[in-house]
């Protein structure tokens, strides 16, 4: 399960800046937060962790199922991030992906970081800043506002008269509130130029505020236009975004079904989709790196409440992050290196690393 980053606005045009006390002190913060949540719920990721073991008594064609599913999910969010974008190319767009998609869970605060390298490397292989910061802007609140939809098509077993938890009955209330909240954001942004202008300002105040580096008088004015071009891009192909968008979380979700199929459980898949909403709601919270415990934790325990065995949630979850987590953070380091090969050091202004 892939937490959408929401940070891309603040990344506009933002590089990491020469070394300070406010940024120390930010890291430490970062570090301490991520220590507390883990010591929360380091018992649930352990014991998840502890049923390896158990990943080679599944049935291995649903496993294979499951993986297949989940890398078609991640090609759904990389075709989606192209068509925002405006790309012909295929190379940036994956490799940047997964590159940033590997820092974010590895590093602490990693969701800033994840998003800044991403946005770099996009800025390196030859797209307009303002261009890929707003195109990921856009991808990211289309994919957050998808995950909290999702209870929506819960709805009719809720209502059915099925006997559900209230756990799973809140994290849905929960996740259409937060629905409501971000339909609006996107709304605002797409439709108005006050909220965007808003934004560039304070953006632009910060951008320039920046040491070595020249100043930015035109940034609101540069986010409408390309704003304005996004949503010419998107208004022909919606079709296209909803697609991939309904692509990317159903295969996801797909994928966990077939993780428990894996394990021999044959769960109500609405009650499922509940639990999948919830921890994709509580996977947005930058607690851990990739929600690194905080997913484990979490939809182990809600797929018990969806009436899930024990054991088969334990080893399902596992099975599950295998494909979304731990192997596309081993490929966004390859992605890193092919990326470094064929473009050299990353570049922002005069700077490279």
């Amino acid at each position: 399960m892939r937490a959408g980053r929401v940070a891309y606005f603040g990344l506009m045009v933002k590089e990491p800046p020469a070394r300070s006390n406010r940024s120390t002190i930010g890291r430490v913060t970062a570090v301490i937060v991520m220590g507390l949540a883990f010591y929360i719920v380091l018992p649930a990721l352990v014991r998840v962790i502890s049923s390896w073991p158990r990943l080679l008594t599944l049935a291995p064609w649903w496993l294979v199922v499951a993986i297949v599913a989940e890398s078609a999910s991640f090609f759904c969010s990389m075709a989606l991030l192209r068509l925002v974008l405006r790309s012909e190319g295929w190379f940036p767009v994956v490799t940047s992906a997964l590159a940033g998609n590997a820092v974010t869970n590895t590093l602490p605060g990693g969701d800033a970081l994840g998003a800044s390298v991403q946005y770099r490397m996009l800025a390196t292989a030859g797209i307009d800043s303002v261009q890929a910061a707003s195109g990921l802007a856009i991808s990211s609140i289309i994919g957050i506002a998808g995950l909290l939809s999702l209870p929506i098509f819960a709805l009719p077993v809720v209502l059915g008269g099925e006997s559900v938890s209230a756990g799973l009955v809140h994290a849905g209330e929960l996740g259409l509130f937060g629905f409501v909240l971000i339909t609006v954001l996107g709304v605002l942004l797409l439709t108005t130029d006050r909220t965007l202008i808003v934004i560039g300002r304070v953006v632009q105040w910060l951008f320039n505020k920046m040491p070595r580096r020249a100043a930015t008088t035109d940034l609101p004015k540069r986010l409408i236009d390309e704003r304005d071009l996004v949503r010419t891009d998107l208004g022909k192909n919606w079709w296209k975004a909803v697609i991939l968008i309904g692509g990317r979380i159903g295969l996801d979700y797909f994928s966990l079904l077939a993780a428990l199929r894996a394990t021999g459980a044959r769960p109500n898949p609405s009650l499922v989709l509940l639990a999948y909403a919830a921890t994709a709601v509580i996977a947005l919270l930058p607690l851990t790196p990739g929600g690194l415990g905080i997913v484990e934790a979490s939809l182990s325990g809600l797929l018990v409440l969806a009436n899930v065995p024990s054991a088969s949630a334990v080893v399902a979850t596992l099975a599950f992050r295998v494909g979304s987590y731990w192997l596309p953070t081993m490929a966004g380091g390859v992605c890193w290196i092919l990326f470094r090969r064929r473009y050299g050091p990353l570049k922002v202004g005069e700077k490279t690393t």
